[in-house]
């Protein structure tokens, strides 16, 4: 298999995430930089991380990294790349582009020029001068940094948020890759319970249940890459049967979604089924304040109302308020909540411990930590043997 050179787009703020999920499969050597991991891998790795990035945005393979000041350089350079590697005689190939800071700044320019390059390489390679581009999608990417040029080919297609299993979407849903992003952060365990008072479609109870399961998030999707004659068969099927392998499909989980949107409950419970998790997660149409839980300990991960439009933001105070009295109860557990709200102490009741700026789509939040007091270590077997 062929040494390349793969990057997985992230948003902003949890790069750090992903870096560790690329570490979790043995991806340790990473460059990680804003909304990017760069890092070596095979065909198979296009294979693997597709199946198993949880926060990743796309797996995208690199092609070409140079300086270019000038349309011609950009042309040159971009020709001298090996694109015959990938590109069948018959692939299709868009070009897109983007550029922050470069003198090259017309992006429409830009991508016509790398279209371009791109085909005069392919005709002296295969010897003709019309591609019908019928064949597989190729989506390439020039993008222009401080006249930096980076060249790649998108493996995922759809991003890597689809799951398979979320067909209806609900008001403002929040994506399954930020959902796992907050999950890792809280370091949430499966042993543990947790309780989402803000449910809506269920994104964050579904996401902890294959996350506790150990199932690779693109086990029910299908991805642009597959069809690729460069990638073999053999490939995919090999990181599939690695997946099943993996899966902990029995293990026992005390995850619970509760919201006072009865429509949105609804979605929830298809979601749910769609994903095979019925017997996993439970929904329950209860208001935050209402909240309770007969476990010592646990999390509540949460992305409450932002109440960004005009008259809403009295009810999500007292949303928010509600939510610092379950809190209040629920006094061994720990709090994660995402929202835009500046200084949500005030009205939760408690200072937080930790925080972290994210964007949820566009919108600038932050990632507010309570932190409980931890459990008591279980004896050590010889510790139990004594008190007998």
């Amino acid at each position: 298999m062929a040494k390349i050179e793969l990057i997985a787009t992230s948003a902003f703020g949890i790069e750090a995430i992903v870096a560790r999920e690329l570490a979790n499969l043995g991806y340790t050597d990473t460059k990680v930089e804003n909304g990017k991991i760069t890092f070596p891998a095979n065909e198979l790795g296009i294979c693997r991380t597709n199946l198993w990035l949880r926060s990743a945005e796309r797996v995208l393979l690199k092609m070409g990294e140079f300086k270019a000041t000038t349309f011609e350089e950009l042309f040159q350079q971009t020709k001298a790349l090996p694109w015959e590697d990938w590109l069948p005689v018959d692939a299709e190939f868009p070009v897109e582009g983007k550029s922050i800071k470069s003198q090259l700044f017309s992006v429409s320019d830009c991508q016509a020029i790398v279209k371009k390059a791109i085909v005069e390489r392919l005709k002296d390679v295969y010897g003709i001068s019309w591609f019908k581009e019928t064949g597989p999608k190729y989506k390439i990417e020039v993008a222009l940094l401080k006249d930096v040029v980076t060249l790649t080919i998108d493996t995922s297609g759809p991003g890597l948020h689809k799951r398979g299993y979320r067909r209806l979407a609900g008001q403002a849903p929040l994506k399954e890759t930020l959902a796992c992003a907050m999950i890792n952060l809280s370091y949430w365990k499966a042993d543990r319970a947790l309780i989402d008072p803000f449910c809506g479609t269920g994104t964050i109870p579904i996401e902890a249940a294959m996350i506790a399961q150990n199932r690779a998030p693109g086990l029910k999707r299908e991805f642009v890459a597959e069809k690729w004659p460069t990638i073999k068969e053999k490939f995919w099927q090999q990181a599939r049967e690695e997946a099943h392998d993996l899966l902990k499909p029995d293990i026992p989980l005390h995850i619970y979604g509760s919201d006072i949107d009865p429509k949105a409950l609804q979605l929830a419970r298809a979601h749910l089924e769609d994903a095979g998790l019925n017997d996993k997660v439970f929904f329950q149409r209860l208001p935050a304040a209402e909240v309770r839980s007969r476990f010592q300990y646990g999390h509540i991960i949460t992305n409450p109302p932002y109440g960004e439009r005009l008259g809403e933001q009295d009810e999500v105070k007292q949303l928010y308020i509600d939510l610092g009295e379950t809190f209040k109860k629920l006094d061994t557990w720990s709090l994660h909540v995402i929202t835009t709200d500046k200084q949500p102490e005030l009205l939760i009741g408690r200072r937080w411990d930790k925080s972290r700026k994210l964007y949820n789509g566009r919108l600038e939040c932050h990632y507010y930590q309570f932190f409980g007091p931890k459990p008591p270590r279980p004896p050590k077997p010889a510790e139990a043997q004594e008190e007998n």
